[in-house]
């Protein structure tokens, strides 16, 4: 039983990710989501009471399943691999991520409506802070980085990677994903004491 709530819940959370990338968050309605999930309205009103509280579980799933998609190997590949791959996921990359980057405008801009959202979008800021900063201490630990300053290195690329991320979501032509991807492992390079030239995946 609790193996198939789970499943459910799952089924539920994709569902939501794609229904609220594909039409918006404030055209979003219940029923939409359990259609699309297969499931009843009732059923869905068991797990999630609200569309608030939908579209933040449906965040934090959709940040989840990438991270630890991204681990599995973190032990056997080099740090700068994987952080290269972090950097890789925080762009629009893929179809699937590109609807990971819709979710988050979503989430931009009701946080500039909503207190509450607010709140929650610094929170999954932290915890990309943590994220990519985990990947920057395991390359000093390992000797592969250079001693810097950690905070301040994950803090620019994430900015970076949101300015660019916006930039592709855009079509703007001036920005290619390789070009993108450069600069940002450019802009970082020198500090880690690494090539400037961003690693094979």
């Amino acid at each position: 039983m609790a193996e198939r709530t789970r499943e459910t819940r799952e089924r539920i959370l994709s569902a939501a990710c794609e229904v609220i990338a594909e039409v918006g968050f404030e055209k979003i309605r219940m029923r939409m989501v359990a259609e699309h999930a297969g499931v009843s309205t009732a059923l869905l009103h068991y797990h999630f009471e609200n569309r608030e509280k939908l579209f933040t579980e449906a965040m934090t799933h959709s940040f989840a399943h990438t991270s630890t998609e991204l681990e599995r190997d973190a032990g056997s590949v080099p740090a700068s691999v994987i952080l290269a791959r972090i950097l890789h996921s925080l762009l629009p990359t893929d179809p699937v991520l590109r609807q990971d980057w819709r979710l988050w405008q979503e989430l931009w801009v009701r946080a500039l409506r909503d207190d509450t959202t607010q709140q929650f979008a610094v929170d999954l800021y932290d915890q990309l802070h943590t994220w990519v900063g985990t990947a920057l201490r395991r390359g000093i630990d390992s000797g592969e980085f250079a001693a810097f300053d950690v905070d301040g290195t994950a803090t620019l690329l994430l900015a970076l990677c949101d300015g660019f991320g916006i930039r592709l979501m855009l079509g703007d032509p001036r920005v290619t994903l390789d070009s993108a991807q450069s600069a940002i492992w450019g802009a970082v390079a020198p500090a880690l004491g690494v090539s400037g030239e961003f690693p094979e995946l």
